[in-house]
């Protein structure tokens, strides 16, 4: 994007600036300073990144004694510009002249304070590029001006109602030679909108607006091309809901929770989760883009629990205060299931969803449920931001997925993580005492979760080389049948299902027997019909791990000593079992060659939630229709 570098020369000294449009400028300093000021602009025009680069040298240049041209030139060189295209800068005379008189401005003074209110009111809580800016203003924008943009964009920048950073940045103190930067990149380039400071993601090539090399991140290439010659625009967020007047009224739980059905586990979750959220209203925590230490609870909940009813309370609470909350998935599958569930939970307020081709990308609502990608477009825009199926791909092990949910919430915000298998590092955490949470160690219907059954069994490729099931496994599957249970068979990979399906088939020539995985185009439709029972066997991969609640079914994992299945997705597979309260037992059958330690730790978890469970009487007794 194209920008002028200019000084602002007053009696009492010079300041450097960076404009988008110089006319802007020349009307906010001339209506603060008068005919005292002069703008002296530098041409031709430079990058935005270069532009703030540039600035940041002269204003580091020491009075009378540093040339500020030299140092303009010496940080030119390290931006690998050429002698011939820094022998064209210039400087244009003062604007406006000695003796000028005023200009009429741009446009009235009382169309431009409505123009940045609106402005600021739209961005607030946005982090976008100037095309993305382009697409809100055109959809929600109504009453701005989009061919004035850029002049209200800067004056709203001089006044600082918004803040705008280069989508690349480079420290110019620590910054290595050009021809360091050809070798394979710097470490001192970062993506403001991702995180991302690896050299190898960080590609530099010969770009139009820069005229020279310029950094652009792969990481996070497909939400848009994040460069160092264009800018980010945002609105720094206030602290947020809460403070002194509500943290001093007492926090009532029972008028928080009472409303939604909940059972006496999901009830103790959230009121703990409840006065986490209240006790956190006196932090005010305006940190850094590289901070990632933002208050947090844990609802550590085993699958089949109820934990989408569980945030409920929480976020009539934050919608209560005057807040916004963001319920944040993985998947967008996930993001269209939970939307009818939430808008009839709340039909008093606005829900937008936001993933992939959404409709909904520039609305504005008291929800928004999105996926973890979409929120790469905010920054401190949430007072609450819940992020459910935290060791769910692609959101695990993400560093930029994670960067960019840490900085969603407002300084005094703060974050509920919900899973049933926390990653290991978490669950460490929250045992220590390190990190607030609530443990939900069953399910709402009180039963305990079925413990999986390790049997062995012949590699599925040797099965289908052979064209028959070893005996015990086809007895039990002959059983769920039987007793008219639904089942899934999960398979370790996609290639692997219709192998399976034509060896189910022939082995139960009387049961309708379908695949699906991620490639699978009429997914939705299959889930369907198995649902409705038209199909009785389902043969999948872990794309169906989560997120699917059939009432009555049972689970095969064939391979389950194959390396993709680690524990958590065993205990996650596990958990499509005993669902319902009609048919609470299910069954679970682990088959693979042999047992290996990711099976291990997998019923070992299910077996410690169901003594914690019992412990604490959670669990139904003998007495009450109890099992165990």
């Amino acid at each position: 994007m194209k920008t002028l570098l200019y000084s602002l020369e007053l009696p009492s000294g010079c300041a450097w600036h960076v404009t988008l449009d110089i006319r802007a400028d020349r009307d906010h300093w001339v209506r603060q300073y008068g005919e005292g000021a002069r703008m002296r602009v530098m041409e031709p025009s430079l990058s935005f990144g270069q532009a703030m680069l540039l600035r940041e040298a002269l204003q580091s240049a020491r009075p009378g004694k540093d040339n500020p041209i030299e140092a303009m030139r010496k940080t030119g060189r390290m931006l690998g510009l050429s002698e011939e295209r820094m022998n064209l800068w210039k400087w244009r005379a003062p604007i406006p002249g000695k003796g000028e008189a005023l200009r009429e401005p741009v446009l009235p003074e009382m169309e431009v304070r409505k123009g940045l209110e609106l402005l600021a009111a739209k961005l607030q809580g946005r982090f976008l590029f100037m095309e993305e800016l382009t697409g809100l203003l055109e959809q929600e924008g109504a009453g701005l001006p989009v061919e004035s943009k850029l002049y209200l964009l800067q004056r709203a920048w001089l006044e600082q109602r918004v803040e705008l950073v280069a989508g690349v940045t480079l420290k110019p103190e620590k910054r290595s030679w050009f021809s360091r930067f050809t070798r394979g990149g710097s470490k001192e380039a970062q993506c403001m909108r991702c995180g991302n400071s690896d050299p190898g993601q960080l590609r530099w090539t010969n770009c139009p607006s820069c005229g020279g090399p310029c950094p652009y991140c792969e990481d996070c290439v497909t939400m848009g091309r994040s460069r160092f010659c264009t800018p980010l625009v945002y609105v720094p967020a206030g602290p947020g809901v809460g403070g002194l007047e509500t943290a001093e009224r007492r926090l009532d739980t029972v008028k928080y929770t009472s409303s939604w059905g909940l059972s006496e586990l999901q009830t103790e979750a959230a009121a703990e989760a409840l006065k986490f959220l209240k006790a956190n209203e006196f932090h005010s925590r305006k940190e850094s883009y590289k901070t990632t230490d933002k208050p947090r609870f844990l609802i550590w909940a085993v699958t089949g629990a109820g934990k989408t009813e569980m945030i409920f309370p929480l976020v009539r609470y934050t919608l209560d205060q005057g807040g916004r909350a963001a319920i944040a998935t993985p998947r967008r599958d996930v993001v269209l299931e939970l939307k009818p569930r939430i808008e009839r939970a709340f039909p008093d307020v606005k829900v937008v969803t936001l993933y992939g081709g959404s409709e909904q990308r520039w609305e504005r609502g008291e929800i928004t449920i999105a996926t973890t990608h979409q929120l790469m477009r905010f920054r401190e825009a949430f007072d609450l931001v819940i992020v459910d199926e935290i060791d769910a791909f692609p959101y695990h092990n993400n560093p930029l997925l994670q960067y960019a949910v840490n900085h969603t919430s407002k300084p005094a915000g703060a974050y509920i993580l919900l899973s049933a298998t926390p990653p290991e590092a978490l669950q460490r955490e929250a045992r220590s005492g390190g990190l607030a949470h609530a443990r939900v160690p069953a399910r709402y219907h009180r039963h305990p979760l079925p413990v999986p059954e390790l049997i062995s069994s012949m590699p599925l490729w040797q099965m289908v080389t052979r064209g028959l099931i070893g005996q015990e496994l086809k007895k039990r599957l002959a059983a769920s049948l039987q007793r008219e249970a639904q089942v899934f068979v999960f398979v370790p990979k996609i290639a692997m299902v219709e192998p399976a399906v034509q060896l189910l088939r022939r082995e139960f020539p009387d049961t309708v027997v379908e695949g699906t995985s991620s490639k699978d185009e009429h997914r939705a439709g299959r889930v369907m019909r198995f649902r409705d029972r038209e199909i009785r066997v389902l043969v999948t991969t872990t794309i169906l791990e989560r997120g699917v609640t059939i009432p009555k079914s049972d689970v095969f994992i064939w391979d389950a000593d194959a390396p993709i299945f680690d524990a958590a997705a065993l205990v996650q597979m596990a958990g499509r079992a005993g669902r319902s309260a009609q048919d609470p037992k299910g069954r679970v059958v682990f088959a693979g060659k042999e047992k290996n330690d990711a099976q291990v730790k997998a019923i070992r978890q299910i077996k410690e939630m169901n003594r914690i469970a019992m412990k604490k009487g959670y669990l139904q007794t003998p007495e009450e229709g109890g099992f165990l």
